[in-house]
């Protein structure tokens, strides 16, 4: 079995390392220079602008993400024709030159220049975006994808962390709080290009690219290429949702911690503090709960926790008792104030379990000649639905929302949009069904499941045990699979939706229904001609005693249509259990049985069309299952 080492080992490589902490630091310098101006916007706004508070800490992030939505398509571009590490340097070169105009403004108490600023690194991150998300799947090896996206995550939420802890500090620091933020955020840039200066070389994947400088077209282009496929674009898409959601909540921390606990901006900072810990939390735990493989299961499960501690961030503000304006110590001696924090670590822990699986699926499912361009035209998107986030909290709050209200009214907006999301690509509704089954009901090993292939098509074969079969398999593999299953089974009441959705294939017994049977060996033959992996269960029927049975032909058959390698896989453990056949009372059988009970799919060798008869397909499912039924 293969060995695996942990995600931080990552951290001690030169292909991993410098790119890190070059990201680190631009995400921490960002988060240094727009939260000392939001901070001093906000508790010392009388010395800067006549300008309401709440309309500045919603607009200057809104400018912040302007870039995106104007450069962003140039920039994936940019990626694609150019070598990465090159690339890497430049852009923190422009970020040296940012802060130093940023400096001008702090020292001149001129907050056009530190606007202008904003707008600047604005631009830097745009132009870094798709370098860094398309960096990773050029270096990282495939089992290494999620634990690398998941130390990326943890590294850009700990630098937006640090960098909103000591920008709020800073800046407030009486005397010198304006020059050492001015003068931090140029030496944090300084850094950040010398780390650049260990990335690898990363070449290009489109060095031939002409560049469209028109960034209409370019972007028209960059989302209809990102459309042709479906599930990348709606990944794209609630990857986009995410960041709405996070944006206009946490644009409102800091009115929230001064207007509604009461608190100065300590108790702000200290909100920062627990959001983003969860949110590298999430991020890294995404790796464990995940297996190490793209686990997209996850992604609902993460979606139900948003709205969950969405709603109870609400219920927590109302039941806050206020007794006038407090400091940090003074925020956790009231009632109700646990609970606060308890939700902004949740919100910020489902939102790592949410968002590492969809950057790892987009990353793995977009064309990598084409990867750059995607991530850009994602970042357009996330930028249209950061710029509504924007815009929708200024409406809501002018139009009297209360600011725990504005919480409540978000999260459910986020039921109601995961729910459709989730309905038009079933894959993540399926995938959720089975990751909950085998870390809820059971504990599922998983033998040598790295057999099954990552790419091309391939026939799986299995021996029958129980109804939760394909949920167990499908969980153990890195890519969808389409099933063959009885026809009466697939239709169900009430599931058929999601067989049909999920690309199930009916089949029926030639002497029941000569036409269905035949269109499914059609259905097959198409699937592994689009590459696809097909499942069947060659024994044709559950299994009544816990033996494997006879297999039947139908192997061969599609074989001799289309000639693809076969994969014999074995199950353990289901017999028995609630959703076997064996006698006796199923919930007597499930509670003898207990919760987490062990079971475990083990994969063999992959054998060519023409070894792959039914007599020696079913040794080897035998072998592979061995005594444990």
């Amino acid at each position: 079995m293969k060995k695996h080492t942990s995600q931080f080992a990552l951290l001690r490589q030169r292909r991993f390392a410098p790119f890190f902490w070059t990201q680190f630091l631009g995400a921490f310098n960002d988060n240094v220079f727009k939260t000392a101006l939001l901070t001093i916007l906000t508790f010392d706004a009388a010395r800067w602008t006549s300008a309401d508070p709440s309309l500045l800490n919603n607009l200057i992030p809104g400018l912040f993400i302007l870039p995106f939505l104007l450069f962003s398509a140039t920039a994936g571009q940019l990626a694609d024709k150019f070598e990465k590490a090159g690339l890497t340097r430049a852009v923190k070169l422009l970020e040296i030159a940012i802060m130093v105009v940023a400096a001008f403004g702090w020292m001149s108490h001129q907050l056009w220049l530190l606007v202008a600023a904003v707008v600047g690194m604005g631009l830097h991150s745009t132009i870094f975006g798709p370098v860094k998300y398309a960096y990773l799947p050029q270096q990282l090896r495939p089992e290494e994808l999620v634990g690398g996206n998941g130390v990326i995550e943890m590294g850009t939420f700990v630098g937006i962390l640090l960098g909103e802890v000591l920008g709020a500090m800073l800046v407030l620091h009486e005397p010198w709080g304006v020059q050492l933020v001015a003068g931090g955020t140029i030496a944090i840039a300084v850094l950040g290009w010398l780390c650049s200066r260990g990335v690898p070389i990363t070449p290009a994947p489109a060095p031939l690219l002409r560049i469209d400088w028109n960034p209409l077209t370019e972007t028209l282009r960059n989302i209809s290429e990102v459309r042709r496929n479906r599930t990348v674009f709606l990944s794209v898409l609630g990857n986009s949702w995410f960041w709405f959601y996070g944006a206009l909540l946490l644009a409102q921390f800091p009115l929230y911690a001064k207007r509604v606990l009461h608190g100065d901006h300590g108790v702000f900072v200290l909100l920062l503090t627990v959001f983003s810990l969860g949110i590298g939390a999430g991020s890294l735990l995404c790796e464990r709960m995940s297996g190490r493989k793209i686990e997209i299961g996850l992604v609902p499960f993460g979606s139900i926790g948003l709205t969950v501690f969405g709603i109870d961030l609400f219920l927590a503000s109302l039941g806050y008792v206020d007794a006038g304006e407090v400091g940090v110590s003074g925020f956790l001696a009231r009632h109700g104030s646990l609970r606060i924090l308890f939700d902004c670590v949740m919100i910020g822990m489902f939102g790592g379990f949410y968002i590492v699986p969809l950057f790892a699926l987009i990353q793995t499912r977009s064309d990598p000649a084409h990867l750059s361009r995607t991530i850009a035209g994602m970042n357009i998107l996330n930028a249209l639905f950061m710029v509504a986030a924007a815009l929708v909290a200024m409406l809501l709050l002018g139009a009297g929302l209360t600011i725990p209200q504005l919480f409540l009214v978000t999260a459910l907006m986020n039921a109601a949009v995961t729910v459709y999301i989730f309905l038009l690509v079933p894959e993540f509704l399926l995938r959720f069904v089975a990751w909950m089954l085998i870390h809820t009901v059971h504990r599922v090993e998983a033998i040598d499941a790295e057999r099954i292939p990552e790419e091309g098509a391939a026939v799986l074969v299995c021996n029958h045990v129980s109804y939760v079969d394909a949920l167990v398999i499908m969980a153990a593999s890195p890519r969808p699979i389409r099933f063959v299953m009885d026809h009466r089974i697939f239709k169900t009441p009430v599931v058929s939706w999601l067989f049909r959705a999920g690309g199930a294939i009916p089949i029926a017994p030639a002497k029941e229904d000569p036409q269905l049977m035949e269109r499914a060996y059609e259905r097959i033959a198409q699937a592994l001609a689009a590459e696809e992996l097909v499942c069947i269960f060659p024994e044709g029927k559950l299994t009544r005693d816990g033996e494997v049975d006879v297999f039947r032909s139908g192997v061969q058959k599609i074989l001799v249509r289309t000639p693809v390698p076969v994969i014999p896989m074995a199950l353990r453990g289901l017999w028995g259990s609630l959703w076997s056949r064996s006698p006796g009372n199923p919930f007597e059988r499930a509670f003898r049985r207990g919760p987490w009970s062990r079971l475990a799919l083990a994969v063999g060798e992959p054998l060519s069309p023409a070894q792959a008869t039914p007599e020696l397909l079913r040794q080897m499912v035998l072998r592979l299952r061995g005594d444990w039924k």
